[in-house]
């Protein structure tokens, strides 16, 4: 299976004889890219491109500007720099999928517009998370947005962040909208996680993507169409020898992969605050010279010691 827009072969009634049929769908390795940041809080364009670099030699596609890449945090001008240079950046093996994060849904649509104008393939919306909504409303806010977004639309479900759970009911029916291309799903919930591949791994027009970094090899395995892991930022290279070692079936070498990645995580996550993990992130990927550590407030980065 590749990153690539047009194309999926394990879905495909095609896929026994080696023909890869045409797909609208979405799968692979996506991580959620980091926003790299200049001192002055512009978008460092240098480290965006040596970013996606790293992700196309490990084939893997970049969600700019989501919950790891500060979107609440990123106003208009600079949301639309960073997706103009990932696009400029993007390589034949990558998909572009943007975030939306926001409580004006006007706005929301607007940045839709926006962004699949300046070349990005899918946006990935989170709900409007201000007020509490009502199934009937997350449905009715999916809808407005697929019918005015001139690309695919993702739902994100992320409690974490919303305090909200879109309901498997309410995905069920968004999911034959011929707008909707898929959910990205980063609730740490086993049940909704099986319940969700076992509705959708059978459909050729709707993708499933896990967002819970520990269980990304074991989403696959039940037949996630992807996984949305953010420490791809600092370890892009283990989520490709990961993902090809699942599709190799040696199961072995899988799992003490998705160990490491765990090990990874811990480094960054463990006892902190998930911006306090973001910007620990950076920091970490600094060390190696692929951006500096400056946070958009009211994030701070890491002290220097």
């Amino acid at each position: 299976m590749t990153n690539n827009l047009n194309t999926h072969a394990a879905k495909s009634p095609l896929g026994d004889l080696g023909v890869e049929a045409p797909f609208r769908g979405f799968g692979g390795i996506v991580v959620p890219m980091i926003t790299p940041l200049t001192k002055d809080l512009q978008i460092d364009i240098n480290a965006v491109n040596t970013i996606m670099a790293q992700f196309a030699e490990n084939n893997i596609s970049p969600l700019v500007l989501g919950t790891t890449g500060e979107s609440a945090s990123i106003g208009k001008d600079e949301s639309a720099v960073f997706v103009e240079t990932a696009v400029k950046a993007k390589q034949a093996n990558q998909t572009i999928y943007a975030g939306l994060v926001g409580n004006n849904v006007q706005e929301l649509i607007e940045r839709a517009k926006l962004y699949a104008g300046l070349g990005a393939d899918v946006v990935v919306s989170t709900l409007p998370s201000y007020y509490m909504l009502t199934p009937q409303q997350m449905e009715l806010f999916y809808v407005q947005l697929a019918d005015a977004s001139p690309c695919p639309v993702m739902m994100y479900n992320i409690k974490a962040t919303t305090q909200m759970t879109i309901p498997l009911e309410v995905v069920e029916k968004l999911s034959h909208h011929p707008n909707i291309a898929g959910l990205k799903d980063s609730e740490r919930d086993l049940e909704r996680l099986i319940r969700c591949i076992n509705q959708y791994r059978e459909r050729e027009d709707f993708s499933f993507f896990c967002g819970w970094g520990a269980q990304g090899l074991g989403s696959l395995q039940m037949g996630a169409d992807g996984i949305v892991p953010s420490t791809g930022n600092i370890v892009p290279e283990l989520y490709k020898a990961l993902y090809d070692a699942f599709k190799n079936g040696n199961t072995i070498l899988a799992e003490e992969i998705q160990k490491k990645t765990d090990e990874v995580a811990v480094l960054y996550q463990k006892d902190r605050t998930l911006g306090e993990s973001l910007a620990t992130l950076k920091a970490m990927m600094e060390t190696k010279g692929w951006c500096q550590r400056y946070m958009m407030p009211p994030l701070t980065p890491v002290a220097y010691e």
